[in-house]
């Protein structure tokens, strides 16, 4: 059944589709690409850094990202903390880990007023398929590699709420508590 991109939004916790596994992408199509044009615009809109396809109720293996040069983050850095221009990440694997995993505060788009730390590896390196269907692999750090981290999180049905540090899950508990109750 042919999707309506122009229909899809970011869902909100508690969607059932936030906590559903991604399936694999056996064919990249124009459907697959008007998707990934249209998760680039909810994300733009909603002033993220990434988003998944599970946020707007697809249960596809693909991701957009697009973290941009700051203070800290730059795509010229080894590994890239950042991206040149938006990335579409099909069918992402991650292949390795580098460090010890180190708080930071993340915010998710799912998750609207939440904020809380939680522990990634500052070096991620990740393996996925862009739109032309052409694999790629990844080695990144920083905020670009914290993003990667959470959106390949989401094609798993993991949220930040299920990561967060012991004192940040207590911080939002009323927080997190209204969203469910607001189903």
């Amino acid at each position: 059944m042919p999707v309506n991109a122009d229909n899809l939004v970011i869902l909100h916790y508690p969607e059932s589709a936030l906590r559903t596994p991604a399936k694999p992408i056996h064919e990249i199509t124009d459907e697959t690409r008007l998707i990934a044009d249209r998760m680039v615009e909810l994300m733009d809109q909603a002033e993220g850094i990434g988003l998944a396809a599970p946020q707007i109720g697809l249960s596809i293996a693909m991701f957009v990202a697009d973290v941009p040069t700051g203070e800290k983050n730059s795509p010229d850095t080894d590994p890239p903390s950042a991206t040149a221009d938006v990335m579409v990440f099909i069918n992402p694997k991650i292949l390795a880990f580098e460090g010890a995993a180190e708080p930071y505060e993340e915010g998710c788009l799912s998750l609207p007023d939440i904020r809380g730390d939680v522990l990634r590896p500052p070096v991620v390196v990740m393996q996925a398929t862009d739109l032309e269907g052409k694999p790629f692999t990844l080695r990144a750090g920083g905020l670009l590699a914290r993003c990667l981290q959470h959106e390949f999180d989401h094609l798993q049905g993991v949220l930040i709420l299920d990561k967060m540090t012991q004192k940040s899950r207590m911080k939002n508990r009323i927080a997190v508590r209204d969203l469910e109750n607001s189903k």
